[in-house]
Formats: structure tokens, C-alpha cells, sequence
């Protein structure tokens, strides 16, 4: 069978999953709110896709072809090609969906309005406005033959580029950074009479609305043009080996490097004239391998998973409670909750407080000796860091493991390793080979003469902020042998040259691989035999390929796999002969689906597992991640239960099919089931029973 038969091109398949983000924009179902958000969503998620994806691509062919690899860079120019079509294709996609966005929101006397619908009224207030707040903001850049535009632009921001005219002289071009990190990008214009309607403007066009105003008395011109764009860079960066530089010099100095990377892609408005693109093009030296189009008005569409909602409550998802469990709040301490029985949370649904209450009464807890902690995205202002270091002053000994590589946090975690530091607290930078994913935690308490250890294992990130959004496991556990070994988990960390055995969990780069392989193996092993077996897993990305090879040979075997998978999906479902014992489905719906679970039947010995790692190279190779199993039938159940809600799903789930074509899963004759919704209800009613 054909290579591209057997492993759908995890880029594509990337994409594919973004076009879900926009089937919710699509869906008249969600809030019109929430529906503009998606786009925001939507744009966000591209904005890394070419930062992240693209690039990598984009330097693979490069390399291939300095290594005089003509074939393999032939290969690798076809998917560029197919990355490029199929973005054109969901930005077409995405124009129309905007369109019937904003007319779903006028309906709702919610109106987004651009600078030539505008009253006198309006314009005058916006005029003003413009003087007295936002052009404090501006400073253009004049392009002259000598600018080197590229290493003035950021990768995040959008601009305009500004076509200066006048009669009988060449055209001069300027850029106009629109300055959404000092003033909000949406502006609600008061109403002159009707307080029924609601108008919103861009900062985009009352920028556009007022460019006299920037360049009046200082360039001689006709007519002044401008119009959006925006340009997307590689995210990847290098990290030197200088030995007389400390690890965190180094990030900073690759941080710097990601500022001055090559462009990737450049989105522009389609209505910007011929002479100003191919301007453009030359300026930002864009080449057959990047992506430079046309698309709609507006660019750096991700500020709108911001946009205010100016209308009534129901332009938005209605609120669920996060649930306060009784496991923790019907007892005096976290410590005794978690002696009486494991604890699993399911956030949003549950309050991530009691994870933070965890750190908060071990911080001042008499009886608590220590702390250790990964940390690999945290809240801007977050009250976990605030705990540890009152653990500090309080006299208790702290360790917390700082990655420093976390994509797109590299900055954050800086400044947090740096203010730790500075607190007391022992930072430890991670492995400069390998990137610290785990979530784990242990808690050191002296009781009755000995240390006893309280961990807990996650599949999301220590995060007061994501928790809201992001859908993760929290396992709480006194379990002295899955501790320990969590323990040592730190002190691979610190001292990765010894040797270290892992019975229980499930450890990258040192066993995930070879365990999960064994699992499987194990599951054929009992079909064969004539017992019970079945194979569930939930993951964001399945794209290794040892282990897909696996789960097609579990298929071959006649075994039953279900899977969910968020993002990337590489496993081609229903290949006769390869596949068709193999079922994948994607739920993309309000919360983002983040959890990694695989549940083994195992002849009726149901065996449960949570982990920080999905099935992707990186995860089992190159990164340190902890998967832990759920040994408390209870909590084991709880999971299951939760997994099987998600595989009834009737709104919100979609067919992983061989093409990636994301129809949504058929209802048929069953009633609708969002499971989101119905997951949330199910925890409900274990705290009433």
C-alpha cells in the first residue's frame, strides 16, 4: 500500500481540524457571539499553523534541496502546494461565514461597522477620539530605497501599508503599526439617539477613517491610500552553544531570533491595489515557498476571540458553574480528603480552586516539609506562584521545574523563573535536550515521624486561566508507590545521567513507548485467546507512526478501537484489511478538548490511564512526559463514563474519515446529545448522590 494511503500528512490533517474551529463560526446553532469568536479562533490557530507547521515544511524543503535531494524535495513542494490550496479554499471558507456573522449580529441591532458607513455624528466623535487617545500610539515607518521593512515588522501585529500619492511623482509607501496592545481593537461609538443599536468600529478603520491626521504637515501628498496586511514569521528558533552563556541567556537571545525570522505568509486586504501588493511583495521578499494572498477587509482576525458582547446574554454561551466537589469540601484539609480516597477532577467542570487550595494550605501547612512542581504555561498572574512562594517564607523547601521552551510562553517563563529565583525558590531549567510536558506535583508531609507524599498527575497545564477553557483530568493521589515514582520523575529531571526504574507510570522518553506498544500487544494477546478486549484512547494529535502501525495490527486482529482524537490524525480509519476494526471521531464545541486517556478492556481487567502526552514523536522521544494509571475502580468508572458521553455525541462530533472530510456524525434515530453539556450534568448529580 501507497505511503500517503496509510498516513493522512499531519499538516493536512491540521487543517482539517481548523476547518472544525470554522464549522462552529458556520453553525447558527451557537450564540452569534460566540460564532464571531470562533473566527477569532479560527484565525488564531492559522496564525500558529504557519508559524509552527508551515515553516517546518518550508525548511525541510530548503534543506532538501541544499542536500541535492531532488526527489524528496519534489515530495515535500507538492504538500506546500496542497497546504496553499486548501487555505485559500478555508479563507474563502471563512470571508463568507464573516459576512453572514455580521449580519447574524445586526439582527441583534449589533452592528460592525467600517469608516464609509459612518454619519457625520460618528465621524466627528471618532475624529476626536483618534487625537486624544490613539494617535499617541503611532509612529509610522516612511519607506525608503534603503528600508529594510522585514526586520521592522513583528509576526503578531497587524499593520496597514499606506500608499502616499501625489501628481507627477513616484509613490512613496509607508506602514502604520495598528496599536492593539495599547488601546483595544473594538470601539463602541456612543449613540447619538437610539441606544437600541449598538455600532462597533475596528481601531483598523478609524486608523484608515483618520491617516490625515498622522502624516498632515510632515509628507506633501494628493490622496493617501491604506489598506491591512499582515505578515506571519517562523516560530523556530536556535539556541547557541556558547558555553560562558547561563541557558536562560540563551532563550532570551533565540527569542530575539524568532523577531528577525524569514516570513511565511502574507495576508492582505483583497481590495489593496496591484502596485501596492507587488510593493509589498519585494519589500517582505516573499518567495514561490510562502503564502502571500488575498482575503477580506480585515487581518489578525484573532483579537475577535475577544469581542465584547454589547447585546443581551444570550449572544453567548449561558455559564456553568464550575462544581465545587464534595471529595474535597467535606473535609477540614485537602491532605485529609486525599487520605480518605484518590480525587479526580474534570476541569472546567470542577473548580480548579481546590488545585490551588492544594498549594495554598501546603504553603502554610506546619506539617508540610516540601514542594515540587513542573511548570510549562502558568497564568500572567498567577496565584499558584504566589503560594509557592509563600511555601518560601513560611520555610518550606520548593522546587520548581521551569520549561523555558514552552512555545509561545518562552518570555512569560522567563520572567516567572527569574522572580521565583529571586523569592527562594530552587528554579530548575528543565533539560536543554528535552522539553518538560509532564503535570506533576508532590507535596512532602511529615505524619507520625515519616514523610508521606501527596501528588497529583494532570493532563493540563498548572494554569488558572486555560482551566476555564481547556477540558483536563486532575488525579489527587496518597498512593505511596505512584508518588515516589513521581519523585523521581524530579530527579531524572536534575540528574538525567542515572538510571531510574518506572513499574507504575508511564515516563517519556524513557518507557511511554515501549509500555503503551506492550498494552496493545497484551490486548491482541487476549482476542487471540477468546476474552474480552477492547482498546479506547482520547488524545489532541495521533501522527506517530510506530504507533499507528500498531493499532492497525490490533485492527487486523479483529480488535474493536475507538478513538477520539482532537487535532492531528494520521491513522487513516476503514482501510479494508488495514483499518476497518478502527473508528475516530472529534468533538470541537465550547471548550477545547485537551485530555490524553487510554482505557484497555484487557480480558475484563480494565486497565485506565491519564497522561500529559499524546501519540506523536515528540511526545514519546523527545519530551518528558508522565502518564499515570487510575487504579481506584471508582474514578476508572467516572472516566469511562465520561468517554462513552463523548462517543454518543450528536451535535458537536465529526467522522475522522480517510479523507478528512469532517461530516458531522449521524444522529439518525437517536436524541441530540451535546456531550459537553450532558458530561457537566452527569458530574452534577455524583455530587447529589
Amino acid at each position: 500500500m501507497d505511503y500517503n494511503e496509510l498516513y493522512y500528512p499531519k499538516e493536512l490533517s491540521w487543517l482539517a481540524f481548523n476547518e472544525r474551529v470554522l464549522q462552529e463560526a458556520a453553525d447558527k446553532n451557537n450564540p452569534a457571539v460566540e460564532r464571531i469568536r470562533f473566527l477569532g479562533i479560527y484565525s488564531n490557530n492559522l496564525d500558529e499553523f504557519y508559524r509552527v507547521r508551515a515553516a517546518d515544511v518550508k525548511r525541510q524543503i530548503t534543506i532538501a534541496e541544499e542536500n541535492g535531494s531532488e526527489e524528496e524535495a519534489s515530495k515535500l513542494m507538492l504538500l506546500m502546494e496542497a497546504i496553499q490550496k486548501k487555505v485559500v479554499h478555508l479563507s474563502s471558507k471563512f470571508d463568507e461565514i464573516h459576512k453572514d456573522v455580521v449580519k447574524a449580529l445586526a439582527r441583534y441591532n449589533i452592528f460592525i461597522v467600517r469608516k464609509d458607513e459612518l454619519n457625520d455624528y460618528q465621524k466627528v466623535w471618532l475624529r476626536n477620539l483618534f487625537v486624544n487617545k490613539i494617535l499617541r500610539h503611532i509612529a509610522p515607518i516612511l519607506i525608503e530605497k534603503k528600508t529594510d521593512l522585514l526586520s521592522r515588522l513583528n509576526g503578531t501585529s497587524v499593520y496597514l501599508y499606506v500608499a502616499i500619492r501625489r501628481e507627477g511623482r513616484n509613490t512613496r509607501y509607508a506602514v502604520v503599526q495598528v496599536p492593539t496592545s495599547e488601546t483595544s481593537r473594538f470601539v463602541v461609538i456612543p449613540p447619538e439617539r437610539s441606544r437600541k443599536k449598538k455600532h462597533i468600529i475596528l481601531l483598523d478603520d478609524i486608523i484608515q477613517l483618520c491617516l490625515e491626521e498622522i502624516f498632515r504637515g510632515f509628507i506633501k501628498y494628493d490622496s493617501l491610500e491604506a489598506y491591512s496586511f499582515k505578515m506571519t514569521r517562523d516560530s523556530e528558533y536556535s539556541i547557541n552553544d556558547e558555553i560562558d552563556e547561563s541557558y536562560m541567556d540563551k532563550m532570551s537571545e533565540s527569542m530575539k531570533q524568532r523577531l528577525i525570522a524569514e516570513p511565511v505568509r502574507v495576508i492582505y486586504d483583497h481590495a489593496m491595489p496591484e502596485d501596492m501588493v507587488l510593493d509589498l511583495r519585494k519589500r517582505l521578499k516573499v518567495t514561490k515557498l510562502d503564502t502571500m494572498h488575498a482575503a477580506g477587509h480585515y487581518r489578525n482576525f484573532k483579537d475577535f476571540i475577544g469581542f465584547p458582547n454589547v447585546g443581551r446574554e444570550y449572544l453567548e454561551n449561558p455559564k456553568l458553574p464550575a462544581i465545587d466537589t464534595k471529595t474535597f469540601s467535606s473535609y477540614n484539609t485537602v491532605f485529609d480528603a486525599i487520605t480518605a480516597h484518590d480525587i479526580l477532577l474534570y476541569y472546567p467542570y470542577h473548580r480548579f480552586l481546590h488545585f490551588t487550595e492544594f498549594l495554598r494550605q501546603a504553603a502554610f501547612d506546619p506539617s508540610v516539609k516540601s514542594i515540587r512542581i513542573n511548570i510549562y504555561r502558568v497564568a500572567s498572574n498567577s496565584r499558584i506562584v504566589n503560594s509557592l512562594i509563600d511555601a518560601v517564607d513560611n520555610g518550606k523547601k520548593v522546587t520548581v521545574v521551569v520549561e523555558l521552551r514552552a512555545r509561545f510562553d518562552e518570555e512569560a517563563n522567563i520572567e516567572w523563573s527569574r522572580r521565583m529565583t529571586d523569592a527562594g525558590i530552587r528554579v530548575v531549567l528543565g533539560v536543554p535536550t528535552l522539553k518538560i510536558h509532564s503535570k506533576v506535583c508532590i507535596v512532602a508531609r511529615e505524619e507520625r515521624g515519616s514523610l508521606v507524599n501527596y501528588a497529583h498527575f494532570g493532563t493540563g497545564n498548572f494554569n488558572e486561566k486555560t482551566a476555564k477553557i481547556y477540558t483536563d483530568f486532575s488525579l489527587f493521589t496518597r498512593n505511596q508507590e505512584l508518588a515516589e515514582e513521581a519523585a523521581s520523575v524530579f530527579d531524572l529531571i536534575q540528574y538525567p545521567y542515572r538510571r531510574y526504574k518506572f513499574q507504575h507510570l508511564q515516563i517519556s522518553p524513557l518507557n511511554s513507548r515501549t509500555k503503551i506498544q506492550s498494552l496493545i500487544r497484551q490486548e491482541i494477546q487476549y482476542l487471540k485467546e477468546g476474552h474480552k478486549a477492547q482498546i479506547t484512547f482520547k488524545i489532541n494529535n495521533l501522527v506517530d507512526k510506530e504507533l499507528i502501525d500498531d493499532l492497525y495490527r490490533a485492527s487486523q486482529a479483529g480488535m474493536k478501537i475507538r478513538g477520539i482524537v482532537r487535532g492531528m490524525c494520521s491513522l487513516v480509519p476503514g482501510l479494508p484489511g488495514i483499518s476497518e476494526n478502527i473508528t475516530i471521531t472529534s468533538i470541537v464545541d465550547r471548550f477545547l478538548e485537551h485530555p490524553r486517556v487510554m482505557v484497555f478492556e484487557g480480558g475484563g481487567d480494565r486497565k485506565v490511564f491519564i497522561s500529559s502526552a499524546d501519540w506523536m514523536t515528540r511526545n514519546m522521544d523527545n519530551r518528558i512526559e508522565v502518564g499515570c494509571p487510575v487504579y481506584d475502580k471508582r474514578l476508572q468508572q467516572q472516566i469511562v463514563d465520561i468517554l462513552e458521553l463523548q462517543f454518543k455525541d450528536t451535535l458537536k462530533a465529526r467522522i475522522i474519515d480517510k479523507d478528512q472530510t469532517n461530516k458531522y456524525v449521524r444522529r439518525g434515530n437517536r436524541k441530540k446529545l451535546r456531550s459537553q453539556i450532558e458530561i457537566y450534568d452527569y458530574l452534577k448529580r455524583l455530587e447529589d448522590e
